[in-house]
This record gives C-alpha cells, structure tokens and sequence, in this order.
C-alpha cells in the first residue's frame, strides 16, 4: 500500500534525525533476499542494538541533502534500500558485512561515520576492526599484564622460602 504524504513526512523526519543522531549510519542494498534471511538479519542486529529499517532512495537522498551529506552515488542505488543505524561505530558495518559475505543480493553501498560520508569499501574496514568491547577488554587485559607478574614474582620467592622450610623439615 503506498505511503500519504504525512507518512513520508514522518519516515523522513526520523531518517534526518537518525542521521544527526546517530554515531555510525550503514547503508545496503538488497535484492531476491528470502523472509528468512531478513529475519536472521533483523534478529543478529537487535542483539547488538542495532535499528533496521528499509527505505525509499527518494526519501534518504532528501534526507542526507537536509542534513548536508554529500557522497552518495545514485548509481549505487540498485534494489530496495535499507538503513542501519547504532550508537557503537563498529557493530552495524560488523553484522552487515558479516551477512553480506553469504548473500549474493545484498551489498554494502556505504554510510556515514561520525557525520563523514564513506564508501562501502571503508565500511567493510571498519567491520574488520575489534568491537568497543573486545577493545576495552584489551586495554584492561593490556593494564593488568605488569601487575599480575609482578605478584607472581613476589608469590615465588613466597614459594621459595616454604619450599626450602619443607625440605629442612623433611630432613630433620
């Protein structure tokens, strides 16, 4: 059923906003993808919170022309067109890329980084790059390193002493 004009408003209202709001903002195409793909898709990315929504070419062109964002080519523009937007830069181009590898008609046109226009191909660099998590579990892991051996050190000639109490002990 074909959308009114208030309709349209509103998607386009909430594109503009998503785009201003949002900290990563992919954009794909898609073409001859089964229901049960779409609801694998829709299912991974709400795991990492994630919003999904399909629109129309002519409503996002509006939209990233109100919000000044220059780069989209219309020519990458074939099929149905969908948005995924998160607060986390990294999980969207993640689990697009990652659903991309298997499908055939379904391709990653580009998106918008931080308010920067970027083509598909550094949206599938950004997917290779660890998760905000996976980084901060690092770092944390990276910190702890010094101070877990510099205990073990310290346990060890613990260790030592009881070890050499022990063998006199025996001995005696």
């Amino acid at each position: 059923m074909a959308k009114t004009k208030q309709q349209k408003e509103q998607v386009l209202k909430g594109l503009k906003e998503k785009i201003a709001d949002s900290n990563s903002l992919v954009i794909s195409t898609f073409s001859n993808l089964t229901v049960n793909d779409d609801q694998e898709l829709r299912a991974d990315l709400r795991k990492d919170n994630v919003q999904y929504e399909v629109t129309k070419k002519t409503l996002l062109k509006k939209a990233f022309t109100d919000n000044k964002v220059e780069g989209l080519v219309e020519d990458d523009l074939l099929g149905n067109i969908s948005v995924a937007t998160s607060e986390d830069e990294v999980v969207g181009a993640k689990v697009l890329s990652n659903f991309a590898k298997d499908r055939d008609g379904f391709k990653i046109v580009g998106g918008i980084l931080n308010k920067i226009w970027v083509d598909g191909s550094k949206i599938a660099e950004l997917a290779k790059l660890p998760s905000k998590q996976e980084l901060i579990a690092k770092t944390v892991g990276t910190i702890k390193a010094p101070i877990t051996g510099f205990v073990n050190v310290l346990s060890g000639n613990l260790r030592g002493l009881v070890n050499t109490l022990n063998a006199i002990k025996d001995n005696k």
